[in-house]
């Protein structure tokens, strides 16, 4: 099993186990309200900060809420099917929907929040252009990224893939390698470090931004705002509609988070709301 890495809880509290929130009613008397402990797996940029941005709103829905933080993209959904989570939110429905046939059956997406844009990253070339012939080039191990990685450098013109492999293309779909490059494949929270050691690597926003780069500015290459691929929060089926999910969206999607994620990731996260 792959570490677990808890950072951040969040307002910890026992409470009552059931979706429940409450509001005023219009007399102004406070209806009764069964406190809600709402738990929720993240990895930690942005994900985890913008659920501890809006704890204190959620607190006074009446839900404490609790972040666990991951480091992997694989634990977060087995802990929702298992129960130890409420949901998750670190990952895309082409992820969901293309790894594991447990997780299509078990899991949904109650909404979508943002854009992380792929990016190509690279400490030894300013630009595309500057990748010579035979570089190593790094790209995430998991399906659906590598297949968002590869199909990101064909968009570049910098290999061109089999149209039938679709988005979970690899290495081994590539039908014209024009430049040789030698690809490896490594775990997408990784990639960040493996930099030194290759000419370019393919990095996810999430992790390119947790590492302190900036996929905006720092990046060789960028997806476009565009990209199907939006972060979804993910629950059991059957929860979409449950009360603290949608409260949970309401707030996630409001004018407060879009101002944070324009001002603090300048493009680098975009908002799909």
């Amino acid at each position: 099993m792959k570490k677990l890495f808890i950072v951040t809880a969040v307002i910890l509290a026992v409470s009552l186990p059931v979706f429940a929130v409450g509001n005023k009613d219009k007399g102004g008397d406070a209806q009764t309200v069964n406190a809600v402990s709402f738990t929720i797996g993240a990895t930690p940029v942005p994900h985890a900060e913008l659920l501890n941005l809006i704890a204190p709103d959620l607190k006074a829905e009446g839900i404490t809420l609790k972040v666990v933080e991951y480091n992997d993209y694989i634990q977060p959904n087995t802990a929702v099917i298992s129960g130890e989570l409420d949901a998750n939110f670190f990952q895309h429905l082409p992820y969901l929907n293309g790894t594991s046939p447990e997780w299509t059956e078990k899991l949904a997406s109650a909404f979508g929040v943002h854009i992380e844009p792929m990016g190509v990253f690279s400490r030894k070339v300013k630009s595309l252009t500057e990748i010579q012939d035979g570089a190593a080039i790094a790209i995430p191990n998991d399906p659906t990224n590598g297949g968002r990685a590869l199909l990101l450098l064909q968009s570049k013109g910098l290999i061109t893939l089999d149209p039938s492999a679709g988005i979970q293309a690899t290495p081994l779909n590539i039908i014209d390698n024009p430049y040789n490059f030698k690809f490896s494949e490594l775990e997408a929270a990784q990639l960040p470090r493996s930099l030194p050691d290759v000419d370019a690597a393919v990095i996810n926003g999430n992790y390119a931004l947790a590492a302190g780069l900036n996929p905006a500015k720092d990046a060789l290459a960028i997806e476009g705002a565009d990209s199907p691929y939006v972060n979804i929060v993910v629950v059991k089926k059957g929860n979409e509609n449950n009360p603290a999910v949608q409260t949970l969206k309401k707030i996630l999607l409001s004018p407060k988070v879009k101002e944070y994620i324009n001002q603090k990731w300048n493009g680098s996260v975009v908002a799909v709301f």
